[in-house]
């Protein structure tokens, strides 16, 4: 399982949430708490967004301990809005494209969790995609191809409604209850530039962990796990609602997603 962290306040250097605090998402690259493995070191990335359209974008294949240009990047680029993932990865080489966050458009996303049976159910959801969302793809993961989905499904108009109708397609293909006991796992956390939209899914009720925190000067942190537990009040995000930051404050919409399925 990977680990992830999200901003959206006054404009601040990425390292104050990727680098500084003691938990920080660096520090959860090799010490995670709440996942599988306490070691992500399949990759990394970021996406901000400042001036111009769409999110920069920087990713690499080594671990995020490993690149020393991350340390410099993060200290020197200052945003009001950005995205950050550690990978361990469930499926998909090691290699940059597969490395989250994913763009497209003015759209960037991460994910942390797993379609298992990606392979077998692959083909089926590609052929749901429209041709400039097909041809958009550049990896191989399950991660890239939910964002696609979601595009495909009206990401851009209705978040809520883009949602629920990708975890149902992903529910009608998964075997789990089926003669399969690995579930449909998914923690998603997206942006436009204006916003971050994040949510927690799972088909065995085991949805990958996400909290969220109000900074000190009125931003927000959404984190796979608490960055620091001494400064700030973290919160769970609960399952099967779609969480919107934006610059007016946090809103919550329960999603209409199915209930877990006994295996």
């Amino acid at each position: 399982m990977c680990r992830l962290a999200a901003y959206l306040g006054p404009a601040v250097p990425i390292a104050h949430v990727v680098v500084d605090p003691a938990h920080s998402l660096l520090e959860q690259s090799q010490h995670a708490n709440e996942a599988k493995l306490a070691v992500q070191c399949d990759g990394f990335g970021f996406a901000w967004y400042a001036e111009g359209e769409g999110p920069g974008l920087y990713r690499d294949v080594l671990p995020a301990w490993s690149d020393g240009n991350l340390l410099s990047l993060c200290k020197m680029i200052r945003s009001p809005l950005f995205l950050a993932h550690v990978r361990a990865s469930t499926t998909g080489e090691t290699t940059r494209l597969n490395c989250h966050p994913f763009a497209h458009r003015r759209w960037s996303f991460m994910h942390n969790g797993q379609v298992p049976d990606i392979d077998r159910i692959r083909r089926a959801l590609e052929a749901l995609l429209p041709d400039d969302l097909y041809l958009a793809r550049r990896g191989t993961t399950d991660s890239e191809l939910i964002f696609l989905l979601l595009l495909a499904h009206g990401l851009e108009d209705n978040p809520a409604d883009a949602v629920q109708s990708v975890v149902a397609l992903l529910q009608e293909h998964s075997c789990y209850g089926q003669g399969c006991d690995e579930a449909v796992r998914l923690t998603c956390v997206m942006s436009d530039g204006e916003a971050i939209y994040a949510f927690r899914h799972s088909s065995d009720a085991r949805a990958p962990s996400l909290y969220a925190a109000e900074t000190r000067e009125g931003g927000w942190i959404l984190a796979s796990e608490p960055l620091d537990s001494k400064t700030l009040t973290w919160a769970a995000i609960e399952p099967d609602a779609l969480v919107t930051l934006s610059h007016g404050g946090v809103s919550r919409i329960p999603l209409a997603l199915n209930v877990a399925r006994a295996a």
